[in-house]
């Protein structure tokens, strides 16, 4: 003969948490935010959750599970009750009004999803830290051998695709291709960036060093852009901007425009070395500029 099994008219904290799958803590925290009221206590101090608390519980757990947040589960057991302007039936959660924005996250969720299995499936494929960069980008350098492209171009080109997007990091990709397979150029950028980085704070920003360092390095960007047009890479930009949205010119998540992202990447650089990249900047452009008026007449 079996037991009769008689239910609880009441049970307590912890019972009523196991049988809804959750913890007394988010129980406490429901009570806590207003979307659970907090039922009435027995005699020995202690809550006491009837047929009603459990059935919202049920529910909040059911919505959790689907995606819904706290804040929009109590607006929508909210609603609920003003609809009916009955109190025992907002037990019944009003979630129409929560539901287009829910698929919305997770259409968004979704995408995201994608973003890094894509990112996973280049990282593995690349078998280096350039897979961690935009498809764009490691697409144009994943040809090069291994150890062609050194740890400060990858760090280069992270903080170009911050700051300018996916295609503006693809587009500087060009320079490093370069780099990377014309040795004498290479040695040239090596020797630039250490006389660069002897401008130290003891150096003059009006030091002749300074303007002759600028207009060496000048000559070398002249050099490397002479070298892109040789091989054939400005087609290759190009076809990126016919191939990729362009929605893909900013970064994935960036807030900020680039003119302000610019100003919150640190360089710990000297008024002489930031004054020569400023004037070997300013040199390069009147140069691009003299050689399309050569062009045009």
């Amino acid at each position: 003969m079996y037991p009769a099994l008689t239910p609880p008219r009441q049970v307590k904290i912890g019972d009523a948490a196991a049988f809804a799958g959750i913890t007394p803590r988010a129980i406490r925290h429901y009570h806590a935010i207003g979307l659970l009221p907090e039922p009435g206590r027995g005699g020995d101090g202690r809550r006491r959750y009837g047929y009603d608390d459990m059935i919202r519980l049920l529910w909040i757990r059911r919505m959790a599970d689907a995606g819904i947040s706290l804040d929009d589960m109590r607006a929508a057991f909210g609603e609920a009750r003003e609809e009916t302007g009955d109190e025992a039936s907002d037990q019944a959660p009003g979630i129409e009004s929560v539901l287009s924005r829910l698929e919305e996250t997770l259409a968004a969720q979704e995408a995201a999803v994608r973003r890094r299995r894509a990112a996973v499936r280049r990282l593995r494929a690349v078998g280096s830290p350039l897979g961690l960069l935009s498809e764009p980008v490691s697409d144009r350098l994943s040809h090069l051998p291994p150890g062609a492209l050194r740890p400060s171009d990858l760090d280069a080109l992270l903080v170009t695709e911050r700051i300018f997007g996916p295609l503006g990091a693809a587009i500087q990709a060009s320079a490093f291709i370069v780099l990377a397979t014309h040795p004498g150029l290479r040695a040239e950028d090596d020797r630039l960036e250490a006389a660069e980085a002897a401008l130290d704070d003891g150096v003059a920003p009006d030091d002749p060093r300074v303007e002759e360092l600028a207009v060496q390095r000048c000559a070398h960007q002249i050099a490397l852009n002479q070298a892109i047009e040789a091989a054939d890479l400005e087609a290759d930009e190009a076809k990126i901007f016919e191939t990729h949205d362009a929605r893909l010119t900013r970064g994935e998540g960036t807030e900020m425009s680039a003119a302000a992202a610019i100003t919150k990447m640190p360089y710990d650089f000297s008024p002489a070395r930031t004054r020569c990249l400023e004037l070997a900047g300013r040199l390069f452009g009147e140069a691009l500029a003299d050689a399309h008026s050569a062009d045009s007449s």
